[in-house]
């Protein structure tokens, strides 16, 4: 997925990009500013200390273009080492312009203090690096030529690692699946928009969920300037010390216009909400001349053109030691998951047990800024620190160096946090080892409408349907509060909080569990099943998964969406809906680890809409993208013996 901040991305080796902010200064106190420049300075010239430092090399692809690296490695070596390679679209020109001082380099010289030449370098069209821009840039093939570029230099050893958080990370696993002889280990961070197709997944980069687009990549591309085709660039022939000497004055970073998402995601027709704003055309609505062919709003969830770019599915074989991070308030857990679970399936048992998972209570790529106690919204998830720093290290240390590692010999295959438990638990698989499953029947008189309806979670079905009812109305959705997500600046708050006030809108069905005798452990899939109808052609079901204290207060935890023309799949024909007809519709498992304290109840609250964290559907059947218009749906869940509606947790029993 992609990060809203530059700073956050975070983990090992992530490139950090620090802005500096005004700060008002009183007479008596330091200068927060010159303090920074002092301790850049300090950290750049450690860095020359024990450093070989290579800037604005211009590394040539296959096709000719020329993309920008920066190389930094140990003066001390004796030999030839290995590196740890970091490719990114994002900037991370050695001097802050703004700040008028380097910028931070701690990574770098922890990777070089370490023993490891650290490879920087830009996407193909960002920055110093040539080419147009394509989701994920070329991976497959400039993600290979950088590898064999890398290990063909003559203090490379041979043997390359990858790393990163958020796009840092999602072109990795594509180029992970080409085998490369050189490319010997990878470490993934918050790698959901990598993922295009795996099981009954098929996000396409976390382009949807459940068919239903996720508008965080509307504003994550305006915001950083992604589909700038028209940019200032240096003439080919520009020299090395050139290039440098000018990375003081210009890193190239494009200034956008600021945007006020909360007013810009309601425009309509989709398909322009770009151009609303004043940004330029490119690869989200217009056909561009690069490999996926663009105009990314127009594609549905199985286009061909998904599959010419740079995602990983899962018809292609990772055979290379893996080490994974993820987080329940992430994007897209679930598909990352599932591909973890995908590789450990499909690969050579040697490397199959060479994988490894850390799962934390965070936001998108905010591992390390846990503390002792991580809020996340307005849950506190207690001490959530880890580090792991330590264990990337150790990683790199036995699969690029060959040395033991003791850290990597304790690491479990799994390592989640268990949420409301506050804890972190070790399982050889996912789900959990002895997990189990339980059901749970949506049941009520026909009015769950609001948190003060009738609407319950049973043991068994209802005999007789009393269908509960809504209007949908895309004109009125119901806001996103909390959730999992990223990048859609001030208009979505991500994390958990009280959700009552969304449960008071008519428009929200409320169904309760009784309040647990004993603490439960929910880590592992949750799927719910619906049996619904509509008096539209097409419409969205979402449902939201939270923790009601014995106070009232109503904490999410999970979220999901549907769009019914899908719900037969996504490589299926479209499946229309009829007035009066009733459809069960099973939504793609979500994961998650949560523990339900006794007297706590596990709600679900079902509706047609989760604005703007999913776009809204307009209920005509037309394309949605290119309509200005929508029109109100008569929506109802129905639950009986004929209709059992439910939702399914995974259960891991007390020790």
């Amino acid at each position: 997925m992609r990060h809203k901040h530059l700073g956050s991305v975070v983990g090992s080796m992530a490139v950090t990009i620090c802005l500096s902010l005004p700060f008002a200064v009183s007479a008596q106190s330091k200068d927060p500013e010159a303090e920074q420049i002092a301790k850049r300075n300090a950290t750049e010239q450690a860095l020359e200390d024990v450093a070989v430092i290579d800037r604005k090399v211009m590394v040539k692809m296959r096709d000719g273009k020329r993309m920008a690296a920066d190389i930094y490695r140990p003066k001390s070596a004796s030999g030839k080492v290995p590196t740890i390679f970091v490719r990114t679209p994002y900037n991370f020109n050695f001097w802050d312009v703004k700040l008028g001082a380097p910028r931070d380099m701690t990574h770098e010289l922890e990777a070089v203090k370490h023993g490891y030449a650290l490879v920087e370098m830009n996407e193909r069209g960002h920055f110093f690096s040539e080419g147009n821009y394509d989701i994920l840039g070329m991976p497959l093939s400039d993600g290979v030529d950088a590898v064999r570029w890398i290990a063909s230099q003559p203090w490379s050893s041979g043997k390359v690692g990858t790393t990163g958080c958020s796009s840092t990370a999602e072109w990795q696993m594509a180029v992970v699946a080409q085998n490369e002889p050189a490319l010997a280990a990878f470490n993934v961070q918050g790698f959901g928009a990598g993922v295009g197709r795996v099981g009954p997944y098929y996000e396409q980069g976390n382009w949807y969920r459940g068919g239903a687009v996720q508008m965080l990549f509307i504003s994550w591309i305006y915001d950083y300037g992604i589909q700038n085709q028209v940019r200032p660039m240096f003439p080919a022939g520009t020299t090395q010390a050139e290039l440098v000497n000018a990375s003081h004055f210009f890193d190239l970073a494009p200034q956008m216009p600021p945007v006020d998402w909360n007013k810009a995601f309601w425009h309509l027709p989709e398909k322009d909400m770009i151009k609303a704003v004043g940004g330029p055309p490119g690869i989200f609505e217009t056909h561009m001349p690069v490999a996926t062919g663009g105009n990314m709003i127009a594609r549905a969830p199985n286009d061909p053109a998904w599959y010419k770019g740079g995602l990983w599915n899962d018809g292609m074989k990772i055979a290379k030691p893996g080490l994974w991070f993820m987080s329940w308030f992430d994007v897209s857990v679930s598909p990352n998951l599932a591909a973890y679970n995908e590789v450990r399936r499909t690969a050579p048992k040697e490397v199959a047990e060479q994988q490894y998972a850390v799962i934390a209570p965070v936001l998108h790529c905010a591992y390390t800024r846990a503390t002792e106690h991580t809020m996340v919204g307005d849950m506190d998830m207690g001490d959530a620190r880890f580090d792991y720093n330590a264990l990337v290290f150790g990683w790199f240390d036995r699969f690029l160096k060959g040395e033991d590692s003791e850290i990597v010999n304790k690491q479990p295959k799994v390592m989640y946090y268990l949420m409301g438990k506050n804890e972190w638990k070790n399982s050889a698989t996912w789900p959990p080892v002895g997990a189990t499953t339980q059901e749970f029947y949506f049941s009520s008189g026909g009015k769950a409408n609001t948190l003060y309806g009738d609407g319950k979670l049973a043991a068994q079905p209802d005999a007789d349907d009393h269908a509960d009812q809504f209007v949908y109305d895309p004109a009125n959705p119901v806001p996103t509060y909390g959730g999992g997500g990223c990048c859609q600046g001030t208009a979505v708050k991500f994390g958990s909080y009280d959700q009552r006030e969304q449960e008071a809108r008519n428009d929200v069905l409320v169904y309760d569990t009784e309040p647990f005798k004993q603490g439960t452990e929910v880590s592992g899939p949750i799927t719910v099943t619906l049996h619904v109808s509509s008096s539209a052609k097409d419409t969205d079901f979402t449902f939201k998964v939270i923790d009601v204290y014995p106070d009232g207060r109503a904490f999410n935890i999970t979220e999901n969406i549907q769009r019914m023309r899908y719900r037969n799949g996504y490589d299926k024909p479209l499946a229309w809906m009829k007035p009066g007809e009733v459809y069960p519709v099973t939504f793609q498992p979500i994961d998650t680890s949560y523990y339900f304290k006794p007297g706590h109840k596990l709600r679900v609250a079902v509706s047609s809409s989760n604005f703007p964290r999913f776009d809204r559907n307009l209920n005509t059947g037309g394309n949605n993208y290119d309509e200005a218009e929508g029109v109100t749906a008569n929506n109802a869940v129905h639950h009986s013996g004929a209709y059992p509606s439910k939702i399914t947790i995974t259960v891991v029993p007390a020790t």
